[in-house]
């Protein structure tokens, strides 16, 4: 599978620093301004294939405010499908920027565990999730109609041992079932202990962090990852302080020790919306420059746009 026909495409995981700026749109939406600016950052930046931001709101309350059945994060009644889309319309600002855009949300099983449930309708979170499930494949359906490269589902909820992994697989089954667009899957954290479960997630790409947990590449570098692209961090989203672009390329030249050129979409570990704007940006242009670097040294893999050629095998 190849995304965009070019070696080692350069991603963010969504979110971005909140900037907001005064305008005469402003006044309707206040918010509009920071998808602004974190779309035309990231194409200073030169990303390959940009978000929206996220500037809206953190991940379980963007959902949870549009979703009939919850309120104040609180699961009242069955949950049902929002009454129009929640994060199509930023979506749909990135795509008239460019061309490859990601569509983003928050997984149902991270999102069943960031409700409280106060209703008798569900079992348990693993019941609730099947039916965010649900509600969200509208969502998905709608991004892939705005004309979306990848949706990204994040469930960092799966690294923390407190899920149901194969309850997990359902609800995410559920979604995938509805849309023909590649789902990529990211999950933060160690890897050890869920990558078989991971491994069979109906996804295109799995998406890890690999600069703060150097480990997940050695969990990695064990298993067969069949047909699936890897989503590779290389930036620390948790460090204020900007990389050097030599240490970005030594990270990347890492992976490389495992992973085919062909099957990697470069980006960073998690989201940077809690650093400052000067700090993301920084991150975001020592990603890409290090990345353009590498890519001199596989002049001979990258496939021409409109190519048809397959990426290679696993290593």
């Amino acid at each position: 599978m190849s995304l965009i026909h070019k070696l080692l495409p350069t991603t963010v995981v969504g979110s971005y620093p909140v900037v907001k700026s005064p305008s005469l749109r402003s006044l309707l939406d206040p918010l509009h301004s920071a998808v602004e600016t974190a779309v035309s950052d990231q194409l200073a930046a030169g990303i390959d294939i940009i978000s929206d931001g996220q500037v809206r709101g953190d991940m379980i309350e963007v959902f949870a405010r549009a979703l009939p059945g919850i309120r104040d994060r609180r699961v009242v009644s069955t949950v049902m499908p929002a009454a129009k889309p929640i994060t199509v319309a930023d979506t749909a600002y990135a795509r008239s920027r460019h061309r490859f855009v990601k569509g983003i949300l928050t997984g149902p099983t991270t999102l069943a565990h960031g409700l409280q449930v106060a209703t008798p309708s569900y079992r348990d979170r693993a019941d609730l999730a099947l039916d965010l499930a649900q509600a969200l494949a509208v969502e998905a359906k709608a991004l892939q109609e705005a004309g979306i490269t990848l949706l990204q589902i994040d469930e960092p909820i799966f690294s923390t041992g407190t899920a149901d992994m194969e309850a997990g697989k359902r609800a995410i089954e559920v979604m995938s079932s509805v849309v023909q667009v590649p789902l990529c899957l990211h999950v933060c954290g160690t890897l050890a202990d869920i990558i078989d479960d991971l491994l069979h997630m109906p996804v295109a790409v799995l998406d890890f962090e690999f600069s703060g947990t150097s480990y997940n590449l050695e969990v990695l570098s064990r298993k067969d990852l069949g047909e699936k692209l890897i989503g590779f961090g290389c930036i620390d989203s948790s460090d204020p302080a900007v990389e050097k672009v030599s240490v970005v390329k030594k990270r990347i030249q890492a992976g490389l020790e495992v992973f085919d050129p062909e099957r990697i979409l470069i980006d960073p570990d998690c989201g940077l919306r809690m650093l400052s704007r000067e700090a993301a940006f920084g991150k975001l242009k020592a990603m890409v420059e290090a990345t353009r670097e590498i890519r001199v040294e596989f002049p001979s893999s990258t496939s021409p746009a409109g190519s048809s050629k397959a990426p290679g095998p696993w290593r």
